[in-house]
Parts: structure tokens; sequence; C-alpha cells
């Protein structure tokens, strides 16, 4: 995944790197519209809008997320949350994890259902919005951790692997107000081999 910050043109969104209606029936082409091109695409414009003629306005997005507060912070960490999410995902998936990615998930909690299991049910349970992070300290240790509102294990110095979006944007045209149907239905759509090369990245 790049995430590039040119200082003529600010951040820039991100195309959707599939179809609208790709990830059907598990996530709709109106959620990835509703999702990418108004909520993702609306943080990018008022960061944008925040962060020019500041120091903010040629950091890497990632850079940003890591060394503001407030309202930079909140749409910064928001839209680089988003394209993350957006990329962790395909029509057609790896459904599995293999290599070292697999070991170090057996490793850590037994088995990849486990793993799994402790992902929806911290996604399902995570009072008000925010995310469900997967990521890796620099000796490829696995973490869990959940985060409210525009929080990313970035600003801990961690690696994200892969988050699931429980804001209500991301999941209440289809799903309604069942938000655990809508987390094990996205185990559908993830994409492990984007996430075993970012594990690799770290510890091959």
């Amino acid at each position: 995944m790049t995430m590039t910050t040119i200082a003529a043109s600010l951040i820039t969104i991100a195309k959707l790197p599939y179809a609208y209606d790709a990830l059907e029936p598990y996530i709709s082409a109106e959620t990835l519209h509703f999702h990418h091109d108004m909520h993702y695409a609306g943080y990018v414009t008022k960061l944008d809008e925040l962060i020019e003629g500041t120091r903010y306005e040629t950091m890497e997005l990632s850079e940003i997320v890591t060394s503001s507060d407030g309202a930079i912070f909140n749409n910064a960490a928001q839209a680089w949350n988003h394209q993350f999410y957006f990329d962790s995902l395909a029509p057609r998936p790896k459904h599995h994890p293999t290599g070292e990615l697999r070991r170090a998930i057996d490793e850590e909690y037994g088995s990849f259902d486990e793993l799994k299991n402790r992902m929806t049910n911290m996604a399902a349970t995570l009072f008000g919005s925010g995310w469900v992070w997967l990521a890796t300290d620099k000796d490829g240790k696995l973490y869990i951790l959940s985060k409210s509102n525009a929080g990313t294990p970035l600003t801990e110095g961690l690696i994200p692997l892969l988050c699931i979006d429980v804001w209500e944007h991301a999941y209440y045209i289809d799903y309604r107000n069942a938000r655990r149907d809508a987390v094990e239905k996205f185990w559908h759509v993830v994409n492990w081999s984007v996430i075993e090369a970012r594990y690799d990245t770290v510890v091959i």
C-alpha cells in the first residue's frame, strides 16, 4: 500500500482498488459508495483544509497521524485507517494465512479460528465507534487492539496488519444494528495475501 503526500495537492483520495459491487453479497455497492466516496473522501478533504499552509502539508499521511492531535489527528488517522481497510479486502481473496504469519498466529492464539473469534468478539462489543486491529511489533509479536474513534496502532509504535471498521457507516446500510453479523461476513473478503505481505516486511 502506498500513501503519499504531494505538496501541490496535499493528501490525495486513493481510488477504491476494486469495483463498488465486487465485495457483494458481503459488502454492498451502496455501502462502498457511501463509505469510500463520502466518509473516507470527506476525511481527506477536511484534512487538506486543515493542513494547508501548516507544517503538515508536506508530510506523509502516516507522519501526520503520529505527530498531530485534535482535529488534524482525527481526520488524518481516519483517512489512513480507511485506505488501509479498503486495501485489505478483495473480491477473490486468499481466505487463510500461511507462512510466517500463520506460524505467529498459531503460536500467539492457538489457531486461526481463535484469532478470528477474538477479533470478532472485540469488534462486536466495542462501545461506540472505532476500530479493531491486528498489529505486530518489530520482533514479529502479534497484538489485537481495540481503538475508539480514530485510534490506530501507529501511535503506539506498532505496525498495523489488519483492521475491522466498526463505525456504523461501515455496515449499517447492509446489516442495520447487527454489528456481529457484519463482522462475521467481513472475514469472507479479507485478503490474507496482503496481510501476509505486510507481516513479511517486518520478519523476513
